[in-house]
């Protein structure tokens, strides 16, 4: 028995060619259905009638196309990538054979070369990464997993915000749920001192790789190689390991789907829009997504370890740089300048560093090994500079303030008497007229 290939068109006429035969159907009907003209119906019909459903296969189909690229110039490809950019992916080799050797045909075809010449294998036909179980730690409070999820926690009821989550390896508990606009040094200050007020000390943190745990420069331009956070997690003995892949600290990971599911309905039958009130009611989530999902440990020991009386969370849990400081008592931090009261303190710290400790709302300490310096900031205008360089999780909210400032500079033209009716009309209709909640013009994030 012969098997023929078809395609579903050519089925579909098989059956209408049937009913033209069997005269259940008219050359015109027949052409309507199939989308042909009636000389196209009595050409397939004389085929089916000669050949059978044969007949009506294209004769195309297993022959070469006229078009196809002559098999040298596929030769001289392949050999290229084979000697040069055997290890190349096909739109790099693509744009390296283009541009340096003058060949030209699509990257698709490429593609296709490379795969039947076993110099590409796809995405869908390779070996899928195997990820080893891990075994919990046996203790609560050993291993607590960390990570922030961007997303439409309020729906469409206001902006987009991050949930930063603490997960323990040992239970599964949310050890804490802290909303805000961005994942940043500071939020996550807010959250481990929170964390650390309730719980104490964890033996180690387990993060990604993000900018806010750990320096990715292999070579850093300046500091001691340590971020802000490792920084203050040093300096309460907690050590900080961070994961390779998504799958190594799968427990937040999957913490957060199970979140994006239920705290998104929870807020929206409880009608909460705004961070602050999220917040207020995130213990209360917690405290029943852990009756619900959290399992006994292996141990019953319990690794968290209590805050020290040294342990002043308010000085550790601050952005802190250093600064030299100048014969004149003066030093400069963030574009200000800073003059120094002249203690006998002040003049001990003249050509030397000094540490800055800068909290959340703004606010500057100076200090001198032990010994706090008091100091006088010159006028400052809040803005933010050209060219400045803004990580990716911190740009929503930066662009929000750039436009509130643009905003408010637009206004001010307007209300001035040498501004025309032409000038004020175009300045208001290229500015946006609503204002983002929670936003706060005061200072850049």
């Amino acid at each position: 028995m012969e098997t023929v290939t078809m395609s579903y068109e050519e089925l579909d006429r098989v059956g209408v060619i049937e009913r033209v035969i069997e005269k259940r159907l008219t050359q015109l009907e027949a052409a309507r259905v199939l989308g042909l003209t009636s000389r196209q119906v009595r050409r397939l019909r004389r085929a089916y009638e000669r050949d059978g459903p044969v007949g009506l296969v294209s004769k195309h189909r297993g022959r070469p196309s006229h078009r196809r690229l002559s098999a040298e110039l596929r030769r001289e490809a392949i050999g290229i990538i084979r000697s040069q950019y055997a290890d190349f992916g096909p739109t790099f080799a693509h744009e390296k054979l283009t541009e340096l050797h003058g060949l030209e045909f699509s990257v698709e075809t490429l593609r296709h070369w490379m795969i039947n010449d076993g110099l590409w294998v796809p995405r869908a036909h390779r070996e899928p990464r195997i990820q080893q179980p891990r075994r919990r730690r046996p203790c609560r409070g050993e291993l607590i997993q960390i990570d922030g999820s961007d997303h439409e926690w309020f729906e469409d009821r206001a902006v987009r915000c991050t949930l930063l989550v603490f997960v323990d390896d040992a239970t599964s508990e949310l050890m804490e749920l802290v909303f805000c606009e961005s994942e940043s040094a500071f939020s996550y200050f807010a959250a481990l001192r929170s964390y650390l007020e309730q719980h104490g000390k964890p033996v180690a943190l387990y993060s990604d790789k993000a900018g806010v745990f750990r320096v990715n420069r292999k070579e850093p331009h300046g500091g001691a190689g340590v971020t802000q956070f490792s920084r203050a997690l040093s300096s309460l003995n907690i050590d900080i390991l961070c994961a390779n892949t998504p799958a190594a600290k799968g427990r937040v990971e999957r913490a957060h789907l199970t979140l994006q599911d239920r705290l998104v309905k929870e807020l929206r039958l409880r009608e909460i829009s705004d961070i602050a009130s999220a917040n207020a009611f995130a213990p209360e989530f917690l405290a029943d997504y852990n009756r619900r999902f959290a399992r006994a440990p292996r141990s019953e020991h319990d690794a968290h370890r209590p805050l020290q009386a040294s342990d002043d969370l308010s000085r550790i849990l601050s952005w802190q740089e250093t600064r030299v400081v100048s014969k004149s008592l003066t030093l400069n931090y963030k574009g200000v300048l800073y003059v120094l009261d002249p203690t006998d303190t002040a003049r001990a710290a003249q050509r030397q560093r000094v540490r800055i400790e800068e909290r959340e709302e703004g606010s500057l300490s100076f200090w001198h090994g032990e010994h706090e310096l008091r100091a006088t900031a010159f006028p400052r205008d809040h803005s933010v500079r050209q060219g400045e360089v803004v990580e990716n999780k911190r740009l929503s909210a930066t662009i929000e303030f750039i436009k509130q400032r643009q905003r408010q500079r637009a206004e001010a033209r307007i209300t001035k008497r040498a501004t025309t009716r032409r000038d004020a009309r175009l300045l208001r209709a290229g500015t946006q007229r609503w204002t983002t909640p929670g936003a706060s013009p005061e200072a850049p994030p």
